[in-house]
């Protein structure tokens, strides 16, 4: 399976080392026969590891790197540029400039400024720390679905972060937002683009109109869904929400989740870049090789891997973010295999979907008498499921959110335990009959077991 990456991998290499240099040739001096030894040593130790490339994996947001990714990043290894001033990256830091607009492009943005991450926790902290330059001692909001860091950055950068309400089915609660939004002393909305739990969308037009009206800015957290604006088969509420992307301040959107990167490749963009003006500083032994813009000069990191920027490129050379193209149909996959999964356990006799998958993530609750039959049902599935290779997750819902999936149920608990699903392979479009299978065999194991 890996002689044509290999094959590839060399021909690059050969193309890379014969590039004109002029200067004497190095022996490392390396003893090649330990390094092989650790070597063979490490890949054993790897072996402690989920089959996180296998569609069977369904568990968290791990989504294996799209081959051209791998080789690019492993060829940029043997130059290992840094992306902080230009002479440490040249060619990498132009890759990334020209990756960032591709990006941004995605969301109909031209002009802004951007930089690739190490995450999406460093993209969301760059994000609010410009918040907080533009409205100190102003309140960040974000829903109760959204990701934990949002609370955790805002104390970090030592900004005052209260959550809004949200609907039943996980998204930003309207009626909530304008109610905080009137009381003031609110700097910036976190929409989220695709919660982390249960892939749920906020209503950006809604909150964009509302932000709007009460003088608020607007940051998109879609570090996980920001690439599904491409597919062509959202839902409405989905589909007008990513249609008004362009209408928000800044984005955050994670390339190492379905952007098919190795970790780690997140992103931040900003609309405006005149925000740059945040980031300025001196560095006389840094920025002297060229006058032209060093991405040290916009981010908050130092160091950081030119190697990500260099996949990212490759990927999108052979894989643009066109919609309609082959990347936007591998996302359509996804998002036909959660409603397939979700049609499949919605007429089950032992599991009930929580609600309508909006993107690629599905969660279902063990269907018992009571919430808390239900969620211990729910870890022992998990473990029996993984007993026959079928990994999954487990989610904690408030039962407000989740019980509307066990009407019968006794609500005898304030929280549910849900199994979650995460097909965000497109592989997963071919794969949901045995899961469901395998759901149905573990819950028969279950049910007959004392």
């Amino acid at each position: 399976m890996y002689d044509d990456e290999l094959e590839i991998l060399k021909t690059a290499l050969d193309t890379l080392t014969d590039g004109p240099s002029g200067l004497p040739r190095l022996d490392g001096g390396h003893d090649w026969e330990r390094i092989r030894r650790v070597l063979v040593d490490t890949a054993r130790r790897m072996h402690d590891n989920y089959p996180y490339h296998h569609p069977l994996y369904a568990g968290q947001m791990l989504k294996p790197p799209h081959p051209v990714a791998r080789l690019a990043y492993a060829l940029s290894l043997w130059v290992n540029p840094n992306n902080h001033a230009l002479d440490g990256g040249r060619a990498s830091s132009a890759m990334e400039k020209s990756v960032v607009k591709r990006l941004a492009a995605m969301y109909g943005w031209q002009d802004c400024l951007g930089h690739l991450t190490g995450g999406g926790t460093m993209a969301n902290l760059e994000a609010l720390w410009v918040a907080g330059r533009l409205h100190p001692g102003k309140t960040i909001l974000a829903s109760e679905q959204a990701h934990y860091t949002h609370a955790r950055i805002s104390e970090v950068l030592g900004l005052a972060f209260e959550p809004v309400a949200t609907t039943a089915d996980g998204r930003m609660d309207l009626t909530a937002l304008d109610r905080r939004l009137a009381a003031g002393d609110v700097g910036t909305v976190v929409a989220t683009m695709g919660t982390t739990g249960l892939g749920a969308v906020d209503p950006l037009p809604g909150i964009l109109e509302l932000a709007e009206r009460h003088g608020t800015r607007v940051h998109a957290d879609a570090a996980y869904g920001g690439y599904f604006g491409l597919c062509a088969t959202l839902t409405a509420e989905p589909r007008a929400a990513f249609d008004r992307m362009a209408g928000v301040e800044s984005i955050v959107v994670d390339p190492h989740k379905h952007g098919l990167q190795p970790y780690g490749c997140g992103s931040v963009l900003f609309r405006d870049p005149a925000v740059g003006r945040f980031y300025k500083h001196g560095s006389p032994y840094t920025y002297f090789s060229s006058t032209e813009l060093h991405l040290g000069e916009i981010s908050l990191e130092c160091s950081r891997p030119g190697a990500a920027a260099v996949a990212l490129w490759a990927t999108l050379e052979l894989l643009p973010l066109d919609a309609g193209g082959e990347f936007s149909r591998m996302l359509d996959a996804c998002l036909e295999a959660a409603r397939d999964m979700h049609a499949s356990l919605a007429g089950s006799p032992h599991f009930a979907p929580v609600h309508d998958p909006e993107l690629d993530i599905v969660v279902y609750a063990a269907v018992r008498d009571s919430f808390s039959e239900a969620s211990a049902a729910a870890r022992r599935i998990f473990e029996s499921a993984a007993d026959r290779d079928l990994h999954l997750a487990l989610i904690e819902l408030p039962a407000t959110m989740a019980g509307t999936a066990l009407p019968d149920a006794e609500a005898d608990a304030e929280s549910l335990t849900c199994l979650r699903s995460v097909l965000m392979k497109p592989e997963h479009a071919n794969s949901i009959p045995e899961i469901v299978r395998i759901l149905h065999d573990c819950a028969d194991d279950v049910a007959g077991s004392p």
